[in-house]
């Protein structure tokens, strides 16, 4: 062997045994829904979707916030009580595309167990940065829904038979809740990385356009996508720190949505207005308000979470609410005392508490006149929830340098 057939037989070496010690790119969560359990009919709130399915397709609209060469959907049976039987399930890369099928362990059909989640197959699917895509599900059976997502902010489609396959979905009903799916996995580059933020329905997008992908997880994701980060939203209505409200307790989920989100670096809570304003209301007439002490702790137990797993967590200021939901049943939301609790929940967040950083986004929304309102430009009208304008306000008030870890120092050579 001359000496340029050796070198020529060393390069190929080198570069095959380089190929094959590369590790595969991570999986990084790119959407999600947490899930809740489907209330009862007495509630306060309808649920917005049927009491069951049965031979019916489910297609639901997902942006996600960064793209990758494959994807995996994860559906949900968390708060089922008997198994869930999914006939088929599919993706589609755009509205009007023929769906390519999931696959779980190689097989169209899969069943769920009670309380449990599948993950599919990886799809290999290419998807960009802010691409919407399509996941159908096919129930053959009947089933009564116990699991959801209540306030989606995008309207699903429901028709009859097995249409996951079907470029166009003929609905004969249509929802915007969440049925069966939780999250969608990509896989991207090494450095890819997610940031979760939990929160209620401020972060869920109550009253953010429908349709329009205006939450203000929606608006930070489109600042982090060209660094390669994801957002993805934890957000419950009605959700609540300490107590279960319309989703279990943050303290209860943090796991779940935070913590175990494939790729998770870093976790905004903006979460605690309900905690101090259900009480007394029609949510929970005889319940008393949590003191400052049981707030503070509840706040410090995610930040001991998340810093045992690495995570960088930041506390974000809850924004005023001063004649929140006039005209409702809950007109009685918002109290003086109840706003003397959130200031002094805001100036211990700001100076003196746990996380690593803190967005104030009290600051960022309220009226300079009138501080104790957001600020009407921000408002949606219902004085609690930002309106499209005030979700980008939020975007906008995140410090980037702040919410990303740094990258890890070179390794000596």
């Amino acid at each position: 062997m001359n000496a340029l057939t050796r070198l020529a037989a060393t390069a190929l070496l080198t570069a095959s045994t380089t190929a094959a010690a590369a590790p595969p790119a991570p999986w990084v969560a790119s959407w999600q829904a947490s899930p809740q359990p489907v209330w009862d009919a007495d509630f306060l709130f309808p649920t917005g979707i049927p009491a069951q399915l049965q031979g019916q397709t489910v297609r639901q609209t997902a942006r996600l916030s960064l793209g990758g060469n494959q994807l995996r959907v994860r559906l949900s049976n968390a708060y089922g009580d008997r198994p869930v039987r999914i006939g088929a399930a599919s993706v589609a890369a755009a509205p009007g595309e023929v769906p390519m099928s999931l696959a779980f362990d190689g097989q169209a059909e899969v069943v769920i167990a009670p309380g449990q989640e599948r993950l599919s197959d990886p799809l290999g699917l290419a998807t960009r940065d802010l691409q919407a895509v399509q996941v159908s599900v096919y129930v053959p059976e009947r089933l009564r829904l116990r699991t959801f997502h209540w306030d989606g902010r995008q309207t699903a489609s429901i028709g009859g038979g097995d249409q996951t396959r079907a470029p166009t979905l003929e609905a004969t009903s249509t929802t915007t809740a969440r049925l069966f799916l939780t999250g969608i996995d990509v896989q991207a580059g090494a450095s890819a990385r997610s940031v979760v933020v939990i929160g209620d329905s401020i972060t869920d997008g109550a009253t953010a356009s429908l349709d329009r992908d205006q939450r203000w997880t929606d608006h930070l994701a489109a600042r982090l996508a060209p660094r390669g980060v994801a957002v993805v939203n934890a957000g419950i209505s009605g959700g609540r720190l300490l107590r279960d409200g319309m989703g279990d307790a943050a303290v209860s989920r943090f796991r779940r949505d935070v913590l175990d989100t494939p790729g998770v670096a870093s976790v905004i809570v903006l979460i605690g207005i309900n905690d101090i304003a259900w009480p007394g209301t029609a949510f929970a007439r005889g319940e008393p308000v949590p003191t400052l002490p049981e707030l503070q702790a509840g706040y410090r137990r995610l930040v001991e979470r998340a810093h045992a797993r690495g995570v960088r967590i930041l506390g974000a200021t809850l924004p005023p609410f001063a004649g929140a939901l006039p005209g409702t049943p809950l007109a009685d939301y918002y109290q003086p005392n109840k706003d003397t609790l959130r200031h002094q929940l805001n100036a211990w967040l700001r100076n003196d508490s746990p996380f690593d950083a803190v967005i104030d986004l009290d600051a960022a929304l309220r009226d300079p006149a009138h501080p104790e309102r957001l600020a009407p430009a921000f408002d949606s009208g219902d004085h609690l929830h930002p309106g499209d304008a005030g979700n980008q306000a939020m975007a906008d008030a995140v410090d980037l340098e702040a919410l990303l870890p740094e990258p890890a120092p070179a390794t000596a050579r």
